[in-house]
């Protein structure tokens, strides 16, 4: 079926038209003619059946429909630019990955290690954006996803395939100044501690004193943080005790600013996991992506 497509010299001028509002500067970035200008844009008019500019005293303006269609046309230009260049950076070589995921695993486990990744797989590119939901990947555009998530909840995403990374395990952590002689303590000695809630998991205190057998009045009490590297900021910072999978803060252990309060861990429901869509047959480039990282999170559950 043959697409119902204007042409890219067209949606150029009309992209720069937009910008500027006005022909006579469009021109000049473009390197054209305004007369060449206002025939591509009267060829794109005529193509959609609708006025995108307005005559005014001054000029040209851009009619509601335009406006709209500008905003599109941008990002879709932009898209293509972009992807044009980077297929001339590699000659046909690797490629670049358009990678969902959830913010923390993304900045506090991913990005530390891309250097790694750089040094294995130089023709590999990966562009990162946040998603912590499922969604559509024929809409969306993405190449993978890393996801958190719980089992049931991985095998529910449609038109997918997943591969476990790693799982959620969490540990109590807090400043050393919060401990007696800066060593753990035993779990029931926790409950007299101030304890920091993550608002996206309130009964993760209640959970973890339960498991233990420990009575806690206060289990859920305390200032609630919404993400993972809020609690471990607040942690280390000496507000509290701070219930957080040990992977996600690598970087506050070396430092010594975040120590064990307890070495008693919950082993969690949720875990992470690399997502891509079923169909059709991974690039060459995400196949790469994929081993590394699975050699990656294996490294890191064995030095847990």
């Amino acid at each position: 079926m043959r697409r119902k497509l204007p042409s890219t010299q067209a949606l150029a001028c009309f992209e720069a038209a937009a910008r500027h509002e006005s022909y006579t500067r469009a021109a000049q970035e473009l390197a054209l003619t305004q007369s060449a200008v206002s025939r591509q844009i009267d060829a794109l008019e005529s193509f959609l059946g609708l006025a995108l500019f307005r005559r005014t005293r001054h000029g040209v303006a851009l009619t509601p429909a335009g406006r709209s269609y500008a905003r599109q046309v941008a990002q879709r230009l932009q898209g293509l630019e972009r992807d044009t260049l980077e297929v001339m950076a590699h000659q046909g070589q690797g490629g670049a990955l358009a990678l969902a995921a959830v913010p923390t695993f993304a900045t506090r486990w991913l990005i530390p290690r891309l250097p790694q990744l750089a040094a294995a797989h130089p023709e590999i590119t990966v562009h990162i954006e946040t998603r912590t939901r499922p969604f559509l990947f024929a809409e969306a555009g993405f190449d993978a996803a890393l996801y958190a998530g719980t089992p049931e909840q991985v095998a529910n995403w449609p038109g997918t395939r997943a591969t476990s990374l790693l799982r959620e395990d969490v540990l109590p952590f807090c400043s050393p100044a919060l401990l007696p002689a800066g060593r753990p303590v035993a779990p029931a000695a926790l409950a007299a501690l101030p304890l920091l809630q993550q608002s996206t998991r309130p009964h993760g205190w209640r959970q973890w004193f339960d498991a233990f057998g420990v009575a806690a009045p206060r289990a859920q009490g305390g200032p609630r943080y919404e993400l993972f590297s809020m609690l471990a900021m607040a942690a280390a910072h000496g507000l509290g005790v701070a219930l957080i999978p040990p992977l996600l803060i690598e970087a506050e252990r070396a430092r010594g600013e975040l120590v064990p309060a307890c070495t008693a861990a919950l082993p969690g429901q949720r875990g992470y996991y690399l997502v891509v869509p079923a169909a059709p047959e991974p690039s060459p480039a995400l196949d790469a992506f994929a081993a590394w990282l699975a050699g990656a999170a294996a490294q890191g559950s064995a030095a847990a």
